[in-house]
C-alpha cells in the first residue's frame, strides 16, 4: 500500500507508546485513533479491521509484551522515513508471533504482506543505497524506503518461509524463499558490498535464506532445483561468512554424493579454458571436499573430520586413491592422529597398486614406537604380503600377532585373522622346494581356512570364497563344489566372482554343459558392463566342446560390448569393482584369445589381425608374443617362434606357457643341451606345479634319453599330466 501512518518524531517513549497501540490496533481489529499528532489516510493502517482467526484473545496485549529489540527496530524505520507502513506493521507482528511460536498466526500476518507490490521499491532502495555507499555522496534522489525497512521485510519473507517450513508447506516454503535472493541478485548483480547494511539484520537474513533454499528444494523432492540452488548460492557474490559458504559446500557435497541422481554439469560462463569443469556428481563434490580441505589448511575453517570421510568415499567410488593420499599428506601435524593417518595413507597406497608402500606405512605404525599390537593394522599387513609369495611367511607371522592381539574380539573378526593366515600359508606352499613341504603348508592353510569358516557359523561369503578356491587348486572337487555353492546361496548370486568359481570347479569335473547353465543364470542375473568375464569364460567352454564358431560369436558379443563401453566412460574405466585392470587391458585379452582360436583353425590372416589389434594397445605383452611364436610355430618357422617366445620371457621371466613352448621348440631343434630344456621346463612347474602341459613336456624329455630310470620318470610325469588334465579346468581356478 501506498498510504503510511504518519507519526511526527518525538522522543522515545512517545515512539514507543505509538507503537504499542499500532499493534495492539492491527492484533484487535480497533480502530486507529488520533496518536499525537496523526494525518489519517484512507488506506492506513488504522483503516484495516484485521483479526487474526481465533487468535485475538491470544495477542490483544502484546504491544505491552514486545521485547526491546522489535521495539528499537521499529524506531530505526520510524527515525528513516517518519512513518511505518501497513506491510512494516505486519513484519514486526509476524516476528513477534513467529518468536512466540505462534507459527500459524505468524504466517497469516506475512501473507498480508503484498510481496509482489513492494519488491520493485525494495530493489530500488538497495541499488540506489549501494550507489551512495560506494561513492560516499548525497547528491541521490531520496530512496522509496529505508534500508532497515528492507531488512524488516526481506526478514519478514524469511520468517514465513521459516513458517511454510514448519508446517511442511516445502515447496511454497522454497518458492518464498527464493524472492529473497532474487530482489538482492537483481538488485545488486555486483554482489552485496561490504559492510553495507551492517547496522541492519540485512547480511545475517541473507545468509540464512542462501542457506535454507536448497535445503527446501531437497525436503520438497525437488533434486534439480536443490542442485541449482546450491550452484547460485556459491557462484553468487553474496557476501557471506567462511563459515556459512563451507557448510554450503559441505551440504551440497554431501546431496551430489548420495542423492541418488546425476546432475547435469555446471555451466561456468566465467570459466577460463585451462579450468577444471566437473563433469558429473562425483568429480563436483570431489572439487568441492578438496576446496573445503584446502580452507583448513589455511585455517580459514575449523577441522571438520567427517569432510575427510566424505572425500575417502568420493575419491574411493572415482578409484582415484592416490590423490586421496596426497589430501592426507598436506593435512597439518595434530589434526589426526599418527596411528590413523598411517592405517589411513596405507590403505589408500593399497587401493592405487602401491602395495609396498602400503605396507612400509603398517610396518612404521607397528613399531614398538607406535602400536605393536594394532590388530587392524596388523591385518592388513598379513593381507598384503598373503598376495605375495616371496613375502607370504611375514603375512603368516603379521596373522599369527594379529590373533594373539585380540582380546574378547567379535567372532568375524577373529575369522578374519585365520581367513589372512590361510592364504599367506596358501601363498607359502608355493614355494615349497620339496612336494612333502608343499603338501604339508597346503593342509596348514586349509585348516586356517575352515578354522575361519567355523569360526563365522559359514556366514561369510569370503571366507567361504577363499575355502572352495584352496580345495579347488587342490583338486578336491567335491569339498571345492560344495563351499562354492553355499557361497552363491548365501551371497544370493550377487557377486559375479562366485559365479565364475561355480562354473570353473565344474568345467574341472567335465560338466561343461552344467557349467554353461551355471553362466548363462549368471549372465541373466548381471549388467551389460559386468558380463565380460563371464563371457570370456563362456566361450572357453565353447571352445572345450569343440563349438569354435560359437566362441567366436562370444568373443565378438565381448568386443561389442567393450567399445560401447569405452565410448560411454572411457578407456580407463574399471568394468567392475572386483577387477583392477582397466577395459584397455581387458580388450587386448580378448584379442589374444581370439589370436589363438584362430590360429588353432589355421586362419594365420585373422590371427595376424588379432595380435595387430593387440600391439595397437600395448606394445609389451609376454602373452601377444607368446601367441606370436605358437603362430610361427604351426607355420614351421621354428626359428621365428623360438625369437618371439625369449622375446616374451624377456618381458616376463615366470610368463609358463612361455616356457614350455621355448623347451618344446629347442627340443625340435635340438640346437640346445637337455639341461637347458630341462630347467626351462622346471621353471615352469615351480610357477605352476599344476600344469599338465609341462608335466607332459618334462615326461617327453626325459623319454627322449632312453634309460631305464628315464623311462620310469617319463612314465610318472604321463600320469601326473593325466592325472591333472582330468581335474584342469578351462581357464585358472584364481
Amino acid at each position: 500500500m501506498n498510504s503510511k501512518i504518519r507519526i511526527k518524531k518525538t522522543r522515545s517513549d512517545g515512539l514507543r507508546r505509538d507503537l504499542g497501540q499500532i499493534m495492539k490496533c492491527l492484533c484487535t481489529g480497533e480502530k486507529l485513533t488520533k496518536v499525537e499528532e496523526m494525518t489519517p489516510s484512507s488506506e492506513s493502517l488504522a483503516a484495516k479491521d484485521y483479526t487474526l482467526s481465533g487468535c485475538s484473545s491470544k495477542v490483544s496485549d502484546i504491544g505491552k509484551k514486545a521485547d526491546t529489540r522489535n521495539i528499537e527496530e521499529a524506531e530505526l524505520s520510524l527515525r528513516e522515513s517518519s512513518s511505518l507502513n501497513y506491510e512494516e506493521a505486519r513484519a514486526l507482528l509476524g516476528r513477534i508471533e513467529y518468536q512466540k511460536g505462534n507459527i500459524e498466526a505468524a504466517l497469516h500476518v506475512f501473507e498480508g504482506i503484498d510481496i509482489a507490490a513492494i519488491t520493485p521499491k525494495m530493489k530500488l532502495t538497495l541499488s540506489k543505497g549501494v550507489e551512495r555507499h560506494k561513492r560516499r555522496s548525497h547528491d541521490y534522489g531520496p530512496p522509496p524506503m529505508s534500508i532497515h525497512a528492507v531488512s524488516l521485510l526481506l526478514e519478514a519473507i524469511f520468517l514465513k518461509a521459516k513458517s511454510l517450513q514448519h508446517l511442511q508447506r516445502f515447496k511454497e516454503a522454497a518458492q518464498t524463499c527464493k524472492v529473497i535472493l532474487g530482489i538482492v541478485e537483481s538488485s545488486l548483480p555486483e554482489g552485496l558490498p561490504e559492510n553495507f547494511g551492517a547496522d541492519c539484520k540485512l547480511q545475517e537474513t541473507l545468509n540464512k535464506a542462501v542457506e535454507l533454499l536448497p535445503e527446501l528444494w531437497k525436503f520438497s523432492d525437488s533434486p534439480h532445483e536443490a542442485i541449482l540452488s546450491y550452484r547460485w548460492a556459491l557462484l553468487h557474490k553474496w557476501n557471506l561468512d567462511a563459515e556459512t559458504t563451507a557448510r554450503i559446500q559441505k551440504q551440497f557435497a554431501i546431496f551430489l554424493l548420495y542423492c541418488g541422481g546425476e546432475a547435469s554439469p555446471p555451466n561456468l560462463r566465467s570459466q577460463m579454458d585451462s579450468s577444471f569443469v566437473p563433469r558429473n556428481n562425483i568429480e563436483e563434490a570431489i572439487l568441492l571436499l578438496m576446496i573445503l580441505l584446502r580452507k583448513v589448511y589455511l585455517k580459514r575453517i575449523e577441522w571438520d573430520p567427517s569432510i575427510l570421510d566424505h572425500l575417502s568415499f568420493a575419491l574411493s567410488m572415482s578409484g582415484d586413491l592416490r590423490a586421496l593420499a596426497n589430501q592426507i599428506e598436506e593435512l597439518l601435524p595434530g589434526v589426526i592422529n599418527r596411528k590413523d593417518r598411517y592405517h589411513i595413507l596405507a590403505l589408500c597406497y593399497y587401493g592405487a597398486g602401491q602395495d609396498l608402500v602400503a605396507l612400509n606405512l603398517l610396518q612404521k605404525s607397528l613399531s614398538s614406537s607406535g602400536d605393536p599390537h594394532c590388530v587392524p593394522a596388523l591385518l592388513m599387513a598379513s593381507k598384503i604380503c598373503g598376495e605375495k609369495p616371496n613375502l607370504a611367511e611375514e603375512g603368516i607371522n603379521f596373522a599369527r600377532r594379529a590373533l594373539e592381539s585380540m582380546e574378547d574380539e567379535c567372532s568375524e573378526l577373529e575369522g578374519t585373522g585365520n581367513l589372512l593366515l590361510g592364504v599367506a600359508r596358501s601363498a607359502h606352499s608355493k614355494s615349497a622346494l620339496s612336494d612333502f613341504e608343499r603338501v604339508t603348508r597346503q593342509s596348514e592353510a586349509l585348516q586356517a581356512l575352515k578354522s575361519a569358516c567355523k569360526t563365522t557359523s559359514m556366514k561369510d561369503p569370503v571366507i567361504l570364497y577363499y575355502v572352495s578356491l584352496e580345495n579347488a587348486e587342490q583338486r578336491k572337487l567335491e569339498a571345492a563344489l560344495y563351499y562354492a555353492k553355499s557361497l552363491l546361496k548365501l551371497e544370493g548370486g550377487s557377486n559375479i566372482k562366485g559365479w565364475l568359481l561355480l562354473a570353473r570347479i565344474l568345467s574341472a569335473q567335465k560338466r561343461f554343459v552344467d557349467s554353461e547353465i551355471v553362466l548363462n543364470a549368471a549372465l541373466d542375473q548381471t549388467g551389460k558392463w559386468d558380463q565380460g568375464e563371464l563371457l570370456r569364460t563362456k566361450a572357453k567352454l565353447q571352445i572345450a566342446q569343440g563349438h569354435l564358431k560359437s566362441a567366436v560369436e562370444t568373443y565378438t558379443q565381448i568386443l561389442a560390448v567393450l567399445q560401447v563401453h569405452r565410448k560411454s566412460f572411457g578407456s580407463r574405466k574399471k568394468l567392475h569393482k572386483d577387477h583392477g585392470y582397466s577395459s584397455r587391458n581387458f580388450e587386448q585379452e580378448i584379442w589374444h584369445d581370439l589370436a589363438y582360436l584362430y590360429i588353432s583353425l589355421s586362419q594365420w590372416r585373422d590371427a595376424e589381425i588379432c595380435l595387430s589389434k593387440s600391439k595397437a594397445i600395448t606394445s609389451y605383452s609376454a602373452v601377444r608374443n607368446n601367441a606370436t611364436g605358437l603362430l610361427h610355430e604351426k607355420k614351421g618357422l621354428l626359428k621365428e617362434a623360438l625369437e618371439a617366445y625369449r622375446s616374451a620371457l624377456d618381458i616376463d621371466p615366470d610368463h609358463v606357457p612361455s616356457l614350455i613352448s621355448a623347451a618344446g621348440v629347442l627340443r625340435k631343434l635340438g640346437t640346445q643341451s637337455k639341461a637347458v630344456i630341462r630347467s626351462l621346463l622346471m621353471n615352469a612347474l615351480r610357477v605352476d606345479r599344476m600344469n599338465p602341459s609341462a608335466w607332459y613336456n618334462l615326461g617327453l624329455l626325459r623319454k627322449e634319453e632312453n634309460t631305464a630310470s628315464a623311462m620310469e620318470e617319463a612314465a610318472e610325469c604321463f600320469e601326473a599330466a593325466a592325472i591333472l588334465e582330468e581335474s584342469q579346468p578351462v581357464e585358472p581356478f584364481r
